[in-house]
Order: C-alpha cells, then structure tokens, then sequence
C-alpha cells in the first residue's frame, strides 16, 4: 500500500477562515489586553500611592512611543470589546444570525471601535 503525502485535514495554508471566526479571535484577543490592562493600571496606581519613584518612571514610559502605541491599543481594546458586546446582546435577544449581517454588523463594529479610538486620541487625550 502506498503512503498519500496530501493533507489529511484542511491545512492552514488553505483554509480561509471566515470573517465571524476572525472576529471572535480578535475579541478573545481584545479581552486579553483588557485584562494585562487592568493589571498594569493597579500596579500604576499602586506605585503612585507607595513609591515615590515609580510614578517618574510610568509617566516617562508611557510618553514614550512605545507607551502611547499600548496605550492606543488597549483604549481600541476597550472600544471594540465594549461594541462587540452589544453585538453579542442583539444576538442574544435573536437578532442578526443571517452570515450576511453578521459579517456587515462585523466590520460596522471596527469601523465604530477604530473612530471612537482616533476620536478619543486626536480630540480627548
């Protein structure tokens, strides 16, 4: 019997994944920087409240371009979880299961969580 040298299973380089499964990881993914996020925000208010030096050195960390590119990040974060839930409550009351809206309310929630982003930096921050 000769040995096949072809995939057994769909391989990465070949498979699409789906906009929907793509999106999912990237709310995974968002919640994740939420909560590293949530950590480095009481360790900063701890060290403002206990450490005379540190506050120096997270103010000068965070005004440089690498602080401000993660604080970008986990602000964009922050939005896009904050409308995907929302999304998620719609679909929870049974609303938007058609693939075609699933994909359009999709791309409407980073389309929403990129300018709420780029509004809070360029106007707020």
């Amino acid at each position: 019997m000769k040995l096949s040298t072809r995939p057994l299973s769909p391989h990465m380089q070949v498979y699409k994944m789906p906009l929907s499964a793509k999106l999912s990881i990237l709310h995974r993914l968002t919640g994740l920087a939420l909560s590293v996020g949530a950590v480095v925000l009481v360790y900063w208010l701890f060290s403002l409240a206990y450490l005379s030096g540190a506050a120096v050195v997270i103010h000068i960390f965070f005004s440089s371009i690498v602080g401000k590119i993660m604080l970008i990040g986990w602000t964009f974060s922050f939005f896009y979880h904050f409308c995907n839930g929302i999304r998620h409550l719609f679909w929870d009351i049974g609303k938007g299961y058609e693939i075609a809206t699933v994909n359009k309310s999709g791309i409407i929630v980073i389309i929403i969580a990129t300018v709420l982003t780029a509004g809070l930096w360029v106007l707020g921050v």
